[in-house]
């Protein structure tokens, strides 16, 4: 949000003999000498734990309100309100007048002078540790970590996320995107596109909402953030020039406030597939999907329009066959997608803990089958018959035509009836290999009929 507070608030000076010693990420509250959510106050540069610790912040912020008695002791206290603190290891700011926060900066541009000190900071006091870690990096000639999943080994990204608030729902899509091979090659494979010019070029920057740069490309960001991720030279990396994009094209994801994961992923593989169409860094489209030889042909799903990366990987279709119950007459509809979004059953919907052990226990299969089994039509959803020429009962069946590269599943977790919106908070049993999905499939069923007839 845009905060009316920074000007009376934000005098820190930037002398480093006035912080703590090390990190910024690593300051003690000087209440409680906790070093967990460090945020420094933007007044008078005293360092306290966050909201999500002890609040020590917030009680700095609330031992500063004088009680008004007069006018001359509101002028003075215009002058220096210690509301707005910044968290020194996302270098978000926070006023706690608003309570939320906050976007902007002020005219002279204090709260981005304070940042990048704290940054600069930051990376002098890790200096050494990063020489350590990229040494030992070349010693074992490897940048990634390693998994082993029964037996066999599989790289996984060695880099974590820094959380920029509540962003734990786009880091959690990042690193899972990172991690499959081929839609993170392929990015990391595009021509660098260089956004800026002048003073800022080649100069990471925090980018805000009051800032006019229109020239903004997520699939630029998106591939600097992987990358970011898998070169194996530190142990977390802020995206906050990926999430300035992201406010910039989504405005539904403005600021640092929790956010639900799977709309997310939504938004993002749909705006990367939007832009990937119009082609990048003036390479065309298709000249962009030819270079990378394993996406074949046969494995793309159009959506939109074409296809791209994204269709190839995460593309696949749904038959969708509704049949009317008066006449019998069948209708088909091919639908593309890019996740399946899968019911928890009604029988087991009720509350059960992770202890309990007796009834019913919901596995992936039971969403699976409730998703593609036939189902009978409410009359506020009457099929309109072509054959009838009005409206009929009918009834519907969902058959996966074709499953993608890699299969999204999406687990609904909220219950609508007509007045309330119920937690769905079922626990749901899934394989971690090995998932048969024949039975779901229409090239499957044709299979099984033809087999039992034979016999």
């Amino acid at each position: 949000m845009e905060c009316p507070h920074l000007s009376s608030s934000v005098c820190i000076a930037l002398d480093s003999a006035k912080f703590p010693n090390g990190s910024p990420s690593s300051w003690c509250c000087s209440v409680c000498r906790s070093n967990k959510s460090p945020w420094v106050c933007l007044t008078c540069s005293s360092v306290h734990c966050g909201r999500y610790v002890n609040g020590h912040a917030k009680k700095h912020y609330e031992d500063a309100q004088v009680p008004l008695t007069n006018h001359k002791k509101s002028e003075k206290q215009d002058k220096a309100q210690h509301t707005v603190c910044m968290d020194c290891s996302s270098y978000s700011t926070y006023c706690y007048r608003c309570d939320d926060f906050v976007v902007n900066d002020t005219k002279l541009g204090l709260v981005q002078k304070v940042r990048e000190h704290l940054q600069n900071l930051e990376n002098s006091a890790f200096t050494a540790d990063r020489h350590r870690k990229r040494k030992l990096l070349e010693n074992t000639s490897l940048n990634s970590k390693l998994l082993k999943v029964n037996g066999s080994t599989t790289a996984i990204c060695a880099t974590g996320l820094r959380n920029l608030g509540n962003t734990c729902f786009m880091n959690a899509i990042l690193q899972s995107l990172s991690n499959i091979e081929q839609f993170c090659c392929y990015f990391k494979e595009l021509p660098a596109v260089e956004l800026r010019n002048g003073k800022t070029a080649g100069r990471r920057t925090y980018h805000t909402r009051s800032q006019g740069d229109n020239n903004v490309s997520l699939v630029e960001e998106f591939r600097k953030t992987l990358c970011a991720l898998w070169q194996g030279s530190q142990t977390a990396f802020s995206p906050e020039s990926l999430f300035y994009v992201v406010w910039k094209i989504m405005p539904n994801f403005r600021g640092y406030q929790q956010q639900d994961a799977h709309e997310f992923m939504r938004y993002l593989l749909d705006h990367l597939h939007l832009e990937l169409q119009g082609g990048f860094n003036g390479v065309s489209r298709s000249a962009l999907l030819q270079e990378n030889s394993t996406l074949s042909a046969s494995n793309k799903c159009c959506i939109n329009g074409a296809s791209t990366v994204v269709t190839a990987i995460f593309g696949g279709i749904l038959q969708n066959e509704v049949n009317c119950l008066i006449c019998g007459t069948e209708s088909r509809k091919f639908d593309p997608f890019l996740d399946l979004s899968l019911d928890i059953p009604s029988q087991f919907r009720n509350k059960r803990s992770k202890n309990q052990e007796n009834g019913p226990v919901c596995s992936l299969r039971d969403c699976l089958r409730s998703f593609t089994d036939l189902e009978e039509l409410d009359e506020t959803e009457l099929y309109m018959c072509h054959k009838c020429k009005k409206k009929q009962k009918s009834t519907k069946k969902f058959w996966i035509q074709k499953l993608p590269k890699v299969l999204c599943l999406h687990l609904k977790r909220f219950h609508w009836t007509a007045y309330l919106r119920n937690k769905v908070d079922t626990y749901v049993e899934f394989p971690l290999r090995g998932l048969d999905m024949k039975c779901y499939l229409l090239e499957g069923w044709f299979w099984a009929l033809h087999s039992i007839r034979n016999s």
